[in-house]
C-alpha cells in the first residue's frame, strides 16, 4: 500500500511540474510591459539597457530629460542612485537591472518599492558592451523598500550570467 501511495504522490508531482513548465511565459498573457526610463540623452549605457529589455519582450518608453529629479520623485535614496531611473507597473527600477530580475519581481510582486542596482556594474546589462572586453564584475540586484532598507534580490559574481 505504501509503495502505491509513495508512486501516486510522484505522479502527482510530476504532473503539477509539467504544468509550470508547459506554462506560457508571462508576457505570452497580453500586452507587454511598458517601462518608462528617466535617462541622460547622450548615455550610451542607458540606450545599450534599453536594448536588453526591448530584446527581453518589454515595451519602452525614454525620457531624455536626466533622471535626478525622478529618483527623487518616486522616493529612492541617493545611496541606490546609478545612471537611469525607470518605473514598471508601480515598481522603480534603478540602474543596471537584468531583465530576468525584473521579470521575476513582476511575477513574484513582491511589497517593495522596487529593484536597484546602484553605481554602473562592469557587465551588467548595458555595461556589457565590446568596449569592456569581456570583463564582468560581481554585483547585486537590490530589493528595496520605501524606508530606504534592502536585501539582496539576486547576486551576479561575475563569471556566469543567468
Amino acid at each position: 500500500m505504501q509503495r502505491r501511495t509513495l508512486i501516486h504522490h510522484t505522479l502527482q508531482a510530476l504532473a503539477a511540474a509539467s504544468a509550470v513548465a508547459l506554462a506560457p511565459p508571462l508576457f505570452a498573457q497580453g500586452p507587454k510591459p511598458l517601462v518608462e526610463v528617466w535617462k541622460d540623452p547622450n548615455c550610451g549605457c542607458c540606450k545599450d539597457w534599453v536594448m536588453h529589455l526591448e530584446a527581453s519582450g518589454f515595451a519602452v518608453k525614454t525620457h531624455d530629460s536626466g533622471n535626478d529629479a525622478k529618483r527623487a520623485s518616486v522616493g529612492l535614496a541617493r545611496q541606490h542612485a546609478s545612471c537611469h531611473t525607470a518605473v514598471v507597473n508601480g515598481y522603480v527600477l534603478e540602474g543596471h537591472v537584468p531583465a530576468s530580475d525584473i521579470k521575476r519581481l513582476l511575477q513574484e510582486r513582491p511589497k517593495a518599492l522596487g529593484l536597484a542596482v546602484p553605481g554602473m556594474p562592469v557587465g551588467s546589462p548595458g555595461m556589457d558592451g565590446p568596449a569592456y572586453g569581456g570583463r564582468k564584475d560581481p554585483f547585486d540586484v537590490l530589493l528595496v523598500q520605501a524606508d530606504g532598507s534592502h536585501r539582496v534580490f539576486k547576486s551576479y559574481d561575475g563569471k556566469v550570467r543567468s
